[in-house]
């Protein structure tokens, strides 16, 4: 991976997904499940819109209530369940509308949306709401992979040489392990905590500090 920053969802997702018709039966969206090993697998319609999700707990709701009755006091709140629990296609037993990410979305956004939501991975849309992929948290973690060498051009370029065009010559870039140090001297000090927001920014970056100094510290040649 050597896009530079900011990377998007279609950067880093799996473009090749298992999903399901509305009237997909129940087997056969547990045969799916168990041989892609997902979680969870989007539910299409037309020409590959998105229209729901089902997952795991949305078919498990047939095992837990197999010998309950929905009438007894304190189950009533869990009708939705039951419901499921006795469906057998996915039109009734997907969890709609679903929960998607577009595919030129940023990684932070996704990985906001599957906090927000609970989920473990998205799928992936465009923008008519057809499926492109789907996204999981292992997914954002890609970005993670990049190499030091990679990360520290990346900050040279993009972060020392546009905010300090005089004297990026004086400044050092140093990454171990996706942790950056900038070191060095620069004529506008203001511009330090700038430089290490945006150098922090970087995707693929674990920790950014900028030991740089002012002119009252440089050393005249």
């Amino acid at each position: 991976m050597n896009r530079r920053s900011p990377h998007r969802v279609d950067d880093v997702m799996t473009k090749t997904v298992v999903a399901v018709g509305l009237d997909a039966r129940f087997k056969e969206i547990v045969t799916a499940i168990d041989q892609w090993q997902v979680t969870a697998v989007p539910v299409l319609e037309g020409e590959g819109r998105v229209v729901g999700v089902v997952s795991e707990a949305d078919l498990l709701a047939k095992e837990e209530l197999r010998d309950t009755d929905a009438t007894m006091i304190g189950q009533r709140e869990r009708l939705a369940d039951y419901a499921k629990a006795g469906a057998v296609t996915a039109r009734d037993l997907m969890s709609s509308p679903a929960v998607t990410v577009p595919s030129d979305a940023l990684l932070p956004e996704a990985a906001r949306l599957m906090a927000h939501h609970k989920v473990k991975r998205l799928p992936v849309v465009d923008g008519n709401g057809v499926l492109k992929g789907i996204v999981s948290r292992a997914d954002l973690l890609k970005v993670f992979l990049r190499t030091d060498e990679e990360l520290a051009d990346e900050v040279r370029h993009e972060v020392v040489d546009r905010l300090f065009p005089i004297s990026h010559g004086d400044i050092r870039v140093e990454v171990t392990e996706g942790r950056v140090v900038i070191t060095g001297s620069v004529r506008d000090a203001a511009l330090i905590p700038v430089a290490e927001r945006l150098a922090g920014a970087v995707e693929g970056v674990v920790d950014a500090q900028c030991h740089l100094s002012g002119p009252a510290a440089a050393t005249t040649p």
